[in-house]
């Protein structure tokens, strides 16, 4: 009965630097924000409004440097088309590599499912009066909290998993497992899955793109956010109240002409044929608040705050970190629809390794770029298809081995707007 919906919070990286994968060799690449809008990726949540009057970093009168942004160009990833193509790295990895296993798959999440279960009732034996206060509060209810974020992130990343329909081949059953999942993680399953579905068909796009549409104009010399508080209390609220932002308000969503949310049905987010989904989803949600309410009336709300509540935040932080820093990074371009294509947009992400939490989060990260070009493939076969694919992409590929607490602090300075480096071009950079 407990609602087995305890979850995430952890976050280490590994190693230093950023580094391109050239045909097997290293070298050097949204910010953190998981909500959406023509936001700077800095201050998604306090942001300045756009300002669609681009200008050249290097513009005349700017006293700007060509030799800066010529070793910049030499870090970032290449704009040009590449030679490949989507069907040419599909042949590079190993048929089975697609193939969606509702045993395999069920078999990870029931796993999961146990932990969470494990950890609960572990928890029970921490107030006991034989324990010291100062060790539960101390120790082993932040031990709690942290693994059982961990566990819920995973969790999180299988019901991800089958709104992309790679929980199995069958839709069905992918909707019915997400819906529950999800709904538990109070995320409303439908609504989510349609805009990130056009998140994922517009990677990349500052016009089209769902979420981690960045401010397009010209990089201030200095601006308020450059300083340290204000950098901290930006991301601090990003961290605890970007997720639950974005989907009440849209918050460094993608604009829209009127009030855009993931709970209305009419919301501009979503068509015609997905206000039904929208509704169910919503109704969900509903059920499982209400079993939360039951659950507080029985036990207590202090219960629910260390058994549920105190993970549930620490999933929403490791959602937020994740998306966030899939998606930005100094060395990624952006394109206007003048420019923009799919698989170049797709290759607009970076790979980053959050230690031993890779394995508890199923992977999302450290294999993303993957994630991007094959979202129906399995978590469980995306590490393969990566290496398989690596040397094709060469330096279209982007992987950052910075700590990502390090990557986030730097590229939260630097990664503040988009401009082209010349006025006129269609390709964007952060600056």
């Amino acid at each position: 009965m407990i609602l087995l919906l305890c979850f995430c919070e952890s976050s280490l990286g590994c190693g230093e630097g950023s580094q391109h994968v050239q045909h097997g060799r290293s070298s050097r690449r949204h910010l953190p924000r998981p909500c959406e809008s023509h936001q700077s990726p800095v201050g998604p949540l306090l942001g300045p409004p756009p300002n669609t009057g681009l200008k050249s970093s290097v513009d005349m009168g700017k006293g700007g440097d060509a030799s800066v942004v010529h070793k910049k160009a030499a870090q970032r990833v290449p704009v040009e088309k590449p030679a490949f193509t989507v069907g040419t790295l599909r042949k590079a990895i190993p048929p089975h590599c697609f193939e969606r296993s509702l045993l395999r798959s069920s078999a990870y999440l029931g796993l999961d499912l146990l932990a969470v279960a494990t950890l609960y009732f572990v928890s029970t034996f921490f107030d006991q009066p034989a324990v010291p206060r100062w060790l539960a509060y101390g120790l082993l209810w932040p031990a709690y909290w942290f693994f059982q974020g961990a566990v819920g992130t995973g969790v999180w990343v299988i019901a991800h998993e089958c709104g992309h329909q790679a929980f199995s081949k069958w839709q069905a059953v992918n909707d019915a497992v997400g819906l529950v999942l999800h709904s538990c993680l109070l995320v409303p399953y439908y609504s989510w899955k349609h805009s990130h579905r056009r998140h994922h068909s517009n990677t990349g796009s500052v016009d089209k793109d769902e979420v981690f549409v960045p401010t397009l104009k010209e990089a201030d010399e200095f601006s308020i956010e450059n300083t340290a508080p204000v950098r901290l209390l930006y991301i601090i609220i990003t961290l605890t109240l970007g997720w639950p932002m974005y989907l009440v308000a849209n918050v460094s969503g993608r604009p829209y002409d009127r009030w855009a949310n993931h709970f209305d049905p009419y919301s501009p987010i979503f068509s015609k044929r997905e206000r039904a989904e929208v509704a169910v989803s919503d109704l969900a949600l509903v059920a499982v608040m209400g079993g939360l309410y039951s659950l507080a009336q029985s036990f207590g709300w202090l219960w629910l705050l260390k058994a549920y509540i105190i993970p549930y935040l620490i999933v929403n932080h490791w959602l937020v970190l994740i998306t966030l820093l899939q998606h930005t990074h100094p060395d990624l371009p952006h394109y206007n629809s003048q420019e923009w294509d799919w698989l170049r947009g797709a290759l607009a992400t970076v790979d980053r390794s959050y230690g031993f939490l890779d394995v508890l989060f199923h992977h999302i990260a450290d294999t993303h770029v993957t994630h991007h070009l094959f979202s129906t493939m399995p978590h469980y076969h995306a590490e393969e298809a990566s290496k398989a694919i690596k040397p094709i992409l060469g330096k279209y590929y982007k992987q950052d081995r910075r700590n990502v607490f390090v990557a986030l602090w730097k590229d939260w300075d630097v990664c503040r707007v988009v401009s082209p480096d010349q006025a006129g071009h269609n390709v964007l950079w952060f600056q």
